[in-house]
């Protein structure tokens, strides 16, 4: 009787599981396709169109469950990002395909829109501090800095200020290998020049194949992978 019960509850758990991660896959599906055409606010653009498979790799995680597994020296791949980004949504659709090829299970998703820093520059040019990244935020920034981009603001004129931190931008997909911020990608064809323009197939498959690599990378645990001609 026992042993049937052990049985059952293994059942029970696994089942529990599965179905938490595919409210999860549909909750992505359902996030990301709701924008499909619809009109970018206070824009001529429309949000394109994506079409996200129903069993998709993608589970929700916060900042704060992404900093624990860097502390318990994980390998996983955590994508930052957010729905109504259209460099997002310009590469998730490839992201969610060379997941599938390879049968990667598990890809982290943390919405990144509202827990960064936020700085704006005023009348003079001069940095002024919006909003306040989180805590979380700002951990993160410092666990994986080995990997990320300065935060660097675009004046009207062309020139670029630099923040004098470290930011997570939207794309970013980070590969950590035993806690360690291993590569970061985004995705982005060379080809691309504004996040709204219409992708030929040329473009797509250079996005499919930088994902391909990034998680091949990291499933075979290979050092060459911080390589730049690691595939």
């Amino acid at each position: 009787m026992k042993k049937l019960f052990k049985v059952l509850l293994v059942l029970v758990v696994a089942f529990s599981v599965t179905a938490c991660k595919e409210t999860d896959a549909k909750r992505f599906k359902k996030e990301y396709e709701s924008l499909n055409n619809k009109k970018v606010e206070g824009t001529k653009n429309k949000y394109r169109k994506v079409k996200i498979r129903s069993n998709n790799s993608f589970i929700y995680k916060d900042a704060s469950d992404i900093i624990e597994m860097i502390n318990n020296k994980e390998s996983f791949i955590v994508y930052f990002g957010f729905s109504e980004c259209p460099w997002c949504r310009s590469v998730i659709e490839e992201l969610d395909k060379a997941s599938k090829d390879l049968n990667y299970k598990e890809i982290y998703y943390v919405d990144i829109k509202n827990i960064r820093d936020k700085y704006e520059l005023d009348s003079k040019n001069k940095l002024v501090l919006k909003e306040n990244g989180t805590s979380d935020y700002k951990e993160l920034i410092q666990l994986l800095d080995e990997v990320l981009d300065k935060y660097v603001i675009t004046t009207k004129d062309g020139k670029e200020i630099n923040v004098g931190e470290k930011r997570i931008y939207a794309p970013n997909i980070i590969s950590v290998s035993n806690g360690r911020a291993k590569k970061l990608e985004t995705g982005i064809s060379d080809k691309q020049k504004d996040a709204y323009q219409e992708l030929n197939d040329k473009m797509k498959n250079e996005t499919y194949k930088k994902f391909k690599c990034q998680i091949k990378c990291l499933m075979e645990e290979e050092t060459k992978c911080t390589s730049k001609n690691m595939c």
